[in-house]
């Protein structure tokens, strides 16, 4: 899937399809898992490893030009955003609720390889 909304160039669109797909399971966030700084974050990566989630996570505070794009190319004005298989899921509130739900560990899930 390649995303390219109009007003990104297409070097900067490609970056930030490259930076999604770094990990099945790719968490945006400000910070990073063992220093998060806003509290959103935090809470998603606690969700995450509650869930037992092999996430990658990338720290949009030290990327202003892909944080500014991946907000037009996601249309997600906030941080943290998590992706799973290259679509987003979602932001703190969604994850929460997920994780509510008993949903979040079936998402995040390794898939079972076939038999």
């Amino acid at each position: 899937m390649s995303l390219s909304p109009a007003s990104l160039s297409p070097d900067l669109a490609e970056r930030i399809q490259k930076t999604i797909n770094q990990s099945r399971v790719m968490l945006f966030m400000k910070g990073s898992p063992s220093m998060p700084q806003c509290g959103f974050s935090a809470t998603v990566v606690q969700l995450l490893k509650q869930a037992g989630a092999t996430f990658g996570s990338y720290n949009i505070l030290a990327d202003n030009d892909l944080r500014e794009g991946l907000k037009q190319l996601s249309n997600w004005p906030t941080y943290p955003q998590l992706y799973v298989d290259g679509k987003l899921v979602g932001g703190c509130d969604i994850v929460r609720e997920m994780a509510a739900r008993g949903e979040l560990a079936s998402v995040v899930a390794e898939p079972k390889p076939a038999s």
